[in-house]
């Protein structure tokens, strides 16, 4: 196998200088001196790296996936001394041009024609080795990685905040332009115009018309019309960083079907944010949010589908459960994304010492502010559109 290391964190021309950005490189070397640390607390020599929601968070912000599900470009390869991207010469000028420009990398590569994992063998063969991914003759530590990651960083609340606000719009916006007779698969090309034209990329997208979310709480879309209402929902990812959220629209007067379903749904998603509270275990939160279910005499729903997960660098990393003894800190992200009937709601929040920070909140949409506690919290209503 022929391969190559090549160090490309020479110091900077004058040029190159203006297009660094200084304050994602310090947050690259203080996330690699938490690596180094924990590697020499657990006298590991290195650690392997291919989950890209781990190469997102050390790179804050890199990419290391081909697109979709097709495949991985490249790992990292991290001592407390270095971090080495390993890839192909297929994929070095994207990596070290692009994802990681002047971020301070090297590079081992190899021809694209040559398996990585041989390469990725050769790195860590004679060493005692952690990876993410359980890769052979290395000891598996995601949990661990999990726990580096969050809370987040005050760089990723501000990234997180600004994808929050992008998706927000881009949902708002296809919503208020629907018209009767559209089919699902239309808005939802339009929605996703709208999420890659902001820089986002689509991860799940869904849209519940005309009650269909009674049958079908994870429905995609299909080429089925709209005609009387829906939900539209969205799961968006950004630097890495995955946000959700959703609205409900109705096409003229909302009919009462859908009007009973929307009342307790959004005091279940206004119970889910207000509780989402530092030092507060899951399965306590999720107490408080049956009981409204139980109160509103849909005490069936939850069983339904699921209602809220941790986000961050992964979706889904923690499920909110009945059991979870998961423990909320400062700078959590939870998208609540609670759903009765035909109504599917969805916020992103972001744990704060303050108070339960709601990042997909707009000026543009109608809200209901509900009472938890003494506190309003400003639930999205069902935007009515003339037809």
């Amino acid at each position: 196998m022929s391969t190559s290391t090549i160090d490309l964190s020479d110091p900077l021309s004058s040029a190159e200088f203006a297009i660094v950005n200084s304050d994602r490189l310090a947050e690259i070397v203080e996330r690699h001196r938490r690596v180094s640390l924990f590697l020499q607390q657990e006298n590991f020599s290195a650690l392997l790296l291919q989950q890209p929601s781990n190469f997102s968070w050390l790179t804050v912000g890199g990419c290391n996936e081909r697109g979709g599900g097709t495949g991985l470009t490249g790992a990292l390869f991290v001592t407390p001394e270095a971090r080495v991207i390993a890839c192909s010469n297929a994929d070095t000028a994207q990596f070290f041009e692009s994802e990681v420009s002047g971020m301070g990398f090297q590079l081992k590569e190899r021809p694209w024609f040559e398996p990585r994992d041989v390469m990725l063998a050769d790195l860590c063969r004679g060493r005692h080795m952690a990876s993410d991914s359980g890769f052979p003759d290395t000891i598996d530590v995601r949990q661990r990685l999990l726990e580096t990651r969050l809370p987040l960083s005050d760089f990723d609340a501000g990234r997180l905040r600004e994808a929050c606000g992008l998706l927000t719009h881009a949902i708002e916006a296809t919503a208020r332009g629907m018209t009767p007779g559209r089919t699902e698969s239309e808005i939802i090309g339009e929605l996703a115009h709208r999420i890659v034209k902001h820089g986002l990329q689509p991860e799940r997208l869904q849209i519940l018309a005309d009650g269909r979310g009674r049958r079908f709480r994870r429905w995609k879309y299909d080429d089925s019309s709209v005609q009387r209402y829906c939900s539209i929902s969205a799961v968006a990812r950004s630097h890495g960083l995955y946000v959700g959220a959703a609205r409900t629209v109705s096409l003229g007067e909302a009919p009462a079907e859908l009007l009973r379903a929307f009342e307790p749904a959004a005091l279940i998603a206004a119970t889910g944010i207000y509780f989402s509270q530092p030092e507060w275990e899951l399965f306590e939160v999720w107490n408080r949010v049956q009981r409204i279910y139980e109160k509103n005499n849909v005490a069936t729903e939850w069983r339904l589908g699921d209602q809220a997960d941790v986000v961050e660098y992964e979706f889904g990393t923690v499920s909110v459960m009945p059991t979870s003894e998961y423990r909320l800190t400062a700078g959590t992200p939870v998208y609540w994304h609670p759903s009765i009937g035909p109504v599917l709601m969805g916020d992103t929040v972001l744990v704060t010492d303050r108070g339960t920070e709601i990042l997909t909140a707009t000026d543009e949409w109608p809200v209901i502010p509900i009472s938890v506690k003494g506190t309003n919290v400003d639930i999205p209503a069902i935007l009515v559109v003339p037809t």
